[in-house]
C-alpha cells in the first residue's frame, strides 16, 4: 500500500442539479462517498475537503471572458446573457443552472489541491471522484462539462514533473485534454472509447496523433460497441505497456469515466465493475506519482459502485459483496444490494473482433516508435504552486479542512434528479 493516499471530497456536492430529464446526476457523488465510508475505506485514507478554485485558477486554462460568463449568469438572469450562449456552446447538454459556478469550482479545486498535493510529496496518490470533466474547451462548455478541471491540474504537474500522462478510460473520448496538449511533448494523452457512427463527441480516430512537438503523443484507442471485459483489457495493457516503455512518464493522471460500464444510460460497452477496476488496479500498480478522478457515468448506483469499488482497489482493501445495509441510500440498490450485479440486461453484441484489436495495437506500436526518447525539459525556474508546503507550514496553510477523525453523517441528501425520463434510459429499474 502506498504510504499516503489523499481523498477529496467536498460533502456539497451532490446537492447540484443539471435540470429536469438531464443525465448528469451530481447526486451520484454523494452515494459513492456513502459507499466509501460505510465499507469503513475511510480508515485507509487521509480525506480532505477541498478549497473551492478560484477565478484566478480557472482561467489557468479557460480564457477571462468565459470564466466571467460563468461567474455571472444564472438560471434569473439567463435573459441578459442569451447573445453568448452559442459563442460559449451553451445549450441542452450544457445548461445554465443554479450554482453552476459554484459547482465548477468545487470540483476543479479538488482536482487542483490533487495535483498540489502529488508534486509537494504529501501524497502518492490522490483521488476526486467529482473531477474528470474532459471535455471542456478553452472558450466553451462541452458534453456536460464546464471547466476542465484535468487540464488545469495537469498544468499544476508540469511545473514540477516533467512528462505527465493522461489516460482516460470513459466511454467518451478526451477530446478536450487531448486538444490542450496536442502540440507538447510534455503530456501524453491516451484515450480508449467508443468511436464511430457519430458517437459524441466524434473525435478520437486512431490517426489523431498530435501535431508540432507533440507528435505522437497522442494515442487513441477507438473501440465499437458491445467490448468485453478480457477484450478491453487485452488492449489495454498492451498499449500503456507500450506507453510507458516508450515515454517514461513521471507522473500519471486517470479520468475513470464510468459510461464505459454496461448497461449505462448513454453507453454501449459491455464492461464490468471488476474489468473497469482492472484497469484502475494496473495504473496503481506502475507506482508513479498518481491522480485518479471520475468523470462520466449516467446509471447512478453503478457508478457509486464502480468508484467505490476502485476506492478500495486503491488502497488494497477486499469488500465484501454484499453492500452495507446500514447505507442511508442502500435502497438504490434494489433488488441485489450487491456490489457487483449482473450489468448486461441485455448484453450487446461484440464488434471487436480480435483482428482489429491486434490492428490498433500494431499501429499504436508503430507510433510510439517514433518516440525516439522521453522528452527532456530545460532548467528553469518553478512558478509558485498551487500551495507550497516548502514556504508555509501545512498546519498553517489552512486550505483545506482535513477530517483526521471522520464521522460517518446519517444525513440523507434527495437528489431531485433521481430519476431520468427517456426512452434511451437503459436502467429501468431505478
Amino acid at each position: 500500500m502506498p504510504k499516503d493516499i489523499a481523498y477529496l471530497f467536498d460533502a456539497s456536492i451532490g446537492k447540484y442539479y443539471y435540470g429536469h430529464r438531464h443525465p448528469m446526476k451530481p447526486h451520484r457523488l454523494t452515494l459513492t462517498n456513502s459507499l466509501v465510508m460505510n465499507y469503513g475505506l475511510y480508515k485507509r485514507l487521509k480525506m480532505y475537503q477541498p478549497a473551492s478554485a478560484t477565478f484566478k485558477d480557472l482561467c489557468r486554462f479557460h480564457s477571462y471572458d468565459y470564466i466571467d460568463f460563468l461567474n455571472r449568469v444564472t438560471p434569473s438572469n439567463a435573459n441578459e446573457f442569451q447573445q453568448f450562449f452559442q459563442q460559449y456552446n451553451i445549450m441542452e447538454d450544457c445548461p445554465i443552472f443554479d450554482g453552476l459556478y459554484e459547482f465548477c469550482s468545487k470540483y476543479t479545486g479538488g482536482s487542483l489541491r490533487a495535483a498540489s498535493m502529488i508534486i509537494n510529496n504529501q501524497c502518492d496518490i490522490a483521488v476526486n471522484w467529482s473531477g474528470g470533466l474532459h471535455h471542456a474547451k478553452k472558450f466553451e462548455a462541452s458534453g456536460f462539462c464546464y471547466i476542465n478541471d484535468i487540464n488545469i491540474a495537469i498544468l499544476e504537474l508540469l511545473k514540477y514533473h516533467p512528462r505527465v500522462l493522461y489516460i482516460d478510460i470513459d466511454i467518451h473520448h478526451g477530446d478536450g485534454v487531448q486538444e490542450a496538449f496536442y502540440l507538447t511533448d510534455r503530456v501524453m494523452t491516451v484515450s480508449f472509447h467508443k468511436y464511430g457512427n457519430s458517437f459524441f463527441p466524434g473525435t478520437g480516430d486512431m490517426y489523431e496523433i498530435g501535431a508540432d512537438y507533440g507528435r505522437y503523443y497522442s494515442v487513441n484507442v477507438p473501440l465499437k460497441e458491445g467490448v468485453t471485459d478480457s477484450d478491453y483489457f487485452y488492449i489495454f495493457k498492451l498499449v500503456i505497456e507500450d506507453v510507458m516503455a516508450f515515454y517514461r512518464p513521471t507522473a500519471i493522471v486517470l479520468q475513470c469515466g464510468a459510461d464505459s460500464l454496461g448497461g449505462d444510460r448513454l453507453g454501449c460497452f459491455n464492461l464490468s465493475i471488476k474489468g473497469h477496476g482492472d484497469c484502475v488496479k494496473m495504473i496503481k500498480d506502475l507506482g508513479l506519482p498518481l491522480i485518479v478522478l471520475g468523470g462520466g457515468g449516467y446509471t447512478v448506483r453503478n457508478v457509486a459502485r464502480c468508484w467505490a469499488y476502485e476506492t478500495s482497489l486503491i488502497v488494497d482493501e477486499s469488500l465484501n459483496n454484499e453492500l452495507p445495509m446500514d447505507d442511508s441510500y442502500i435502497e438504490y440498490y434494489s433488488p441485489d444490494f450487491s456490489l457487483h450485479p449482473d450489468l448486461f440486461n441485455p448484453k450487446i453484441e461484440n464488434h471487436n473482433t480480435k483482428q482489429y484489436l491486434d490492428y490498433i495495437r500494431q499501429t499504436m506500436h508503430e507510433n510510439l516508435k517514433n518516440i525516439a526518447h522521453a522528452p527532456s525539459v530545460q532548467l528553469q525556474n518553478v512558478p509558485d504552486s498551487f500551495f507550497d508546503s516548502e514556504q508555509i507550514p501545512q498546519d498553517e496553510l489552512n486550505p483545506d479542512q482535513c477530517q483526521d477523525n471522520v464521522l460517518i453523517s446519517s444525513e440523507k441528501t434527495v437528489a431531485p434528479n433521481e430519476y431520468y425520463d427517456s426512452p434511451k434510459d437503459n436502467d429501468k429499474g431505478e
